[in-house]
């Protein structure tokens, strides 16, 4: 698992304890313990990488073990070798085979589009159909 480019990386042999805050890409695939906050990044966790932080981030993808809470924007992806402790509240969320949870998961609804100004009425009305939902087999 390479880090995308321009990604800020913290290697393997890495320890962080504290808080991690920033604007841009982040992959560990160190030890880091506190909290993460990326609100217009996103986070990997790498398949080395060993956290215990609540996350709050645009979008995470893990490969390697989280002990903590994730609060995503958008989506969280947890991978195959994906071992995850902690409540997820995200936009969207994709599991792959394998991957562990131990949790809450609560997807947030997306802001929903603005009704047209048109009031109901205009919309023309369909012509409804005497031909039954389910026709029945011929015998």
């Amino acid at each position: 698992m390479k880090p995308a480019e321009g990604s800020t990386v913290i290697g393997k042999s890495v320890v962080i304890r504290g808080e991690l805050s920033g604007n841009e890409d982040l992959y560990i695939d160190g030890d880091v313990e506190g909290t993460v906050t990326l609100p217009e990044g996103r986070l990997t966790i790498g398949p080395n990488a060993r956290v215990k932080a609540d996350i709050s981030v645009r979008e995470v993808i893990i490969f390697g073990t989280l002990t903590g809470n994730v609060q995503a924007a958008g989506r969280v992806d947890l991978r195959q070798s994906a071992q995850v402790s902690g409540d997820i509240l995200a936009g969207r969320l994709s599991i792959e085979e394998s991957a562990v949870l131990t949790g809450r998961v609560e997807l947030k609804v997306a802001a929903e589009a603005p009704k047209p100004s048109a009031p109901a009425a205009a919309v023309p009305a369909q012509a409804e159909t005497s031909a039954p939902l389910f026709p029945q087999p011929k015998a």
